[in-house]
């Protein structure tokens, strides 16, 4: 479904996604890191990653994948892949699709780039604009351009399987960025073999869309022109668990966050607060707990929140007595 329309007609539209600013910035980047025929990106990929001998400009391979519809890109991209697996040159897949089993649904995929180096080796390549200074950028972006890079990696190796012999996917990415505070590309190889077994652990444990689909109410619908109330219904009947790391993520973010907060929701505080209550699931619950006006005293995080609670109003009493020996009001 489309999300972001689906939020808009729920009466929450979404903030998620780049500006206009950020994303014409990264698409003059990204064009520069690809321009004449993916000089630079395949001289940087050779550098931080071997594979072959150093890329000749204008000798490198870079595929038409044009094709009808995201089966059809796939399906050529597959073709693709075969071909400059066979062919023993450096090759750049420009916008490949990639196609991923996710809970028994097929989901396509787009990665900036993919490389097949003249030893048969292929690279998931992501291009970033946020800046590498001094050989390093910001951890938290590297990491989230990691989980996306292998997953690319992950789907990669779909279209590998069916190869004989089966060509290698590398475990290492290139992570290109500008370098400094120019618009220079610089590149850094990332070990993603960790990202890849969650993500294996993460899909083999998804619920089947199927599975899903068969508990809703008999003639649920998440088509946009239905009222927005008989929508709501329909998103309230697949159940959701919101976190601040939703607003991120997800175009339906600020409607779950707006119901979580409504219900009280612990997780709306994040998920490491909800870890830390065991079970208390409600605001509600936490402050009557800390109260004393229900919860076993026994549960650590019971105790935890009375202990607190007292702190707070032995602080709150001192600052009063404070404030009127002093005259102030």
């Amino acid at each position: 479904m489309d999300k972001t329309a689906l939020a808009r007609s729920l009466g929450s539209p979404s903030g998620f996604g780049q500006s206009q600013f950020a994303f014409m910035r990264g698409n003059a980047f990204e064009a520069r890191v690809k321009a004449d025929g993916g000089a630079e990106l395949l001289r940087l990929t050779q550098g931080r990653l071997g594979g072959g001998p150093e890329p000749v400009p204008g000798e490198s391979a870079v595929p038409d994948l044009a094709a009808a519809g995201p089966e059809g890109r796939a399906a050529r991209t597959a073709l693709a892949l075969r071909e400059a697996t066979e062919s023993g040159g450096w090759t750049l897949l420009d916008h490949p699709m990639l196609a991923l089993d996710v809970a028994g649904t097929p989901a396509f995929l787009e990665p900036d780039a993919v490389v097949v180096h003249p030893d048969g080796g292929w690279t998931v390549v992501e291009i970033k604009s946020f800046p590498m200074i001094d050989g390093s950028a910001d951890a938290a972006k590297v990491g989230a351009a990691a989980r996306q890079a292998a997953v690319y990696a992950l789907a990669l190796e779909r279209v590998a399987a069916r190869l004989d012999p089966a060509p290698r996917i590398r475990h290492h990415v290139l992570l290109v960025c500008p370098k400094d505070f120019s618009n220079l590309p610089t590149a850094s190889a990332i070990d993603v073999r960790k990202q890849l077994a969650v993500t294996r652990r993460q899909l083999a444990r998804l619920t089947r869309v199927e599975d899903i689909a068969a508990r809703l109410p008999e003639g649920t619908t998440f088509d946009v022109r239905r009222p927005a109330a008989e929508l709501t219904a329909a998103v309230e009947a697949v159940p959701a668990t919101y976190a601040p790391e939703c607003l991120s993520a997800c175009e339906l973010a600020f409607h779950c966050r707006t119901r979580a907060r409504e219900q009280g929701e612990v997780t709306s505080l994040g998920r490491s607060v909800r870890g830390e209550l065991g079970g208390l699931t409600t605001i509600g619950e936490i402050l009557a707990a800390a109260e004393g006006a229900s919860g076993d005293a026994d549960d650590p995080a019971v105790a935890t929140l009375r202990r607190a609670a007292a702190l707070r109003h032995e602080a709150l009493a001192g600052a009063g007595a404070g404030a009127g020996a002093s005259g102030r009001p």
